[in-house]
Parts: structure tokens; sequence; C-alpha cells
């Protein structure tokens, strides 16, 4: 089942920091209790996002990886607490 969101963030082609960099610019453009869904083809980022939402005090709501032709690309999902 997917997860729902209200706010999708593409950041495809972008390698570490970078995607986290966009998600806490972004993060800080909606309301408490809205879902940030971070598209990204690094890797990296299945450590590094649930690593930011602990930092920040977001919450991690969770990681999906769809296959695309050769590629992963990775979804993660964060929900603004503050």
């Amino acid at each position: 089942m997917a997860i729902s969101y209200d706010v999708k963030l593409d950041t495809l082609g972008l390698f570490c920091p970078m995607p986290i960099i966009k998600t806490s610019k972004k993060i800080k453009e909606l309301v408490v209790g809205q879902v940030l869904e971070v598209v990204s083809d690094d890797e990296g980022i299945k450590k590094d996002m649930p690593a930011w939402c602990e930092t920040t005090g977001h919450e991690f709501v969770g990681l999906e990886e769809e296959p695309t032709g050769g590629a992963v690309h990775y979804k993660t999902y964060v929900r603004k607490t503050k």
C-alpha cells in the first residue's frame, strides 16, 4: 500500500548531501502534520533520511524502493512535526 503524502520533492540526479539539504528547505514550507515525499536515486538516502529525521525531530514515515529500468528510485516520507 502506497504512503499518502501532501508535497513531493524530486531530488533525482542529486547526491549526498543535496537531497537532505533540499528536504530541510522544503519542510519549512509545510504545515505541521503534512507529509513530504522525497524521491531520490541516491542509495545513501536510505540511511541519511532517518538520521536527519532523528536529528531534527521530524517523523520518518517510511521508505519505498521502485525499480525503474535498471535504476532504483527511493521514495522517503517525512511528516513535519514542528
